[in-house]
C-alpha cells in the first residue's frame, strides 16, 4: 500500500494549477478549493466578494514515494510569478495571491530552502514575495470547477496563455 501526504499551493487561478500537478508520477489526486481564510465552506462567489480571506489552492494527495514534497515545489514554482504578490497573470487581488500553504515543520523547511535557493539563482530581478504559511482548512471547489482543463480545454487555454508566456521566458533557460 502506497503512503499518502498533502501539499497546498496556491498560485492565482486553481484552473491552470491543476494540470502541471495532475501529469507527474505519483499524483493520486489534485483538488481545487480554498483555503486561508476566515469563512467556514465558502463558495465560489464569496471567495471572488474578497471578503472570506480565502485563496483559490490546489491541495494535492501525493505517494512521497513516487514524488518527493521538494519535486513538488519545483513544479509549483514553475507555474507561478514568485515576484507578484497580489495575484498571478491576469487575475488580480488577494484570492489570487501566490502562497505555500504547509502541513508540517518538515514542509515548511522544504519550501523555506527552496524559495530562498530560488531567490539566490538570479533567475528573476525582483525579491521572491510568494508566502509560505502553515496550512488551514481545504474547502474543494464547486465540482464544475475540478478537472476544468478536461472539462473546456479551450477556456482553459485561454486562460493558460498568459502563463505561458511566463513560464517559457522564464524557466526555458
Amino acid at each position: 500500500m502506497s503512503k499518502k501526504e498533502t501539499a497546498i499551493f496556491a498560485g492565482g487561478c486553481f484552473w491552470c494549477m491543476v494540470k502541471p500537478f495532475d501529469e507527474q508520477p505519483g499524483i493520486i489526486a489534485v483538488t481545487a478549493g480554498y483555503t486561508g481564510g476566515h469563512v467556514p465552506n465558502p463558495t465560489y462567489e464569496e471567495v471572488c466578494s474578497h471578503q472570506t480571506g480565502h485563496t483559490e489552492a490546489v491541495e494535492i494527495t501525493f505517494d512521497p514515494e513516487v514524488i518527493s514534497y521538494e519535486d513538488l515545489l519545483q513544479v509549483y514554482w514553475q507555474q507561478t510569478d514568485p515576484t507578484d504578490a497580489m495575484g498571478q497573470f491576469q487575475d488580480r487581488g488577494d484570492s489570487y495571491r501566490p502562497v505555500i500553504f504547509t502541513n508540517s515543520a518538515i514542509q515548511r523547511e522544504s519550501a523555506l530552502a527552496s524559495k530562498k535557493a530560488l531567490a539566490a539563482s538570479g533567475r528573476f530581478t525582483a525579491p521572491i514575495v510568494t508566502q509560505i504559511e502553515d496550512a488551514k482548512p481545504f474547502y474543494p471547489a464547486e465540482e464544475y470547477h475540478q478537472d476544468f482543463y478536461k472539462k473546456d480545454p479551450t477556456r482553459f487555454e485561454l486562460e493558460e496563455m498568459q502563463r505561458q508566456a511566463f513560464k517559457e521566458k522564464n524557466w526555458s533557460k
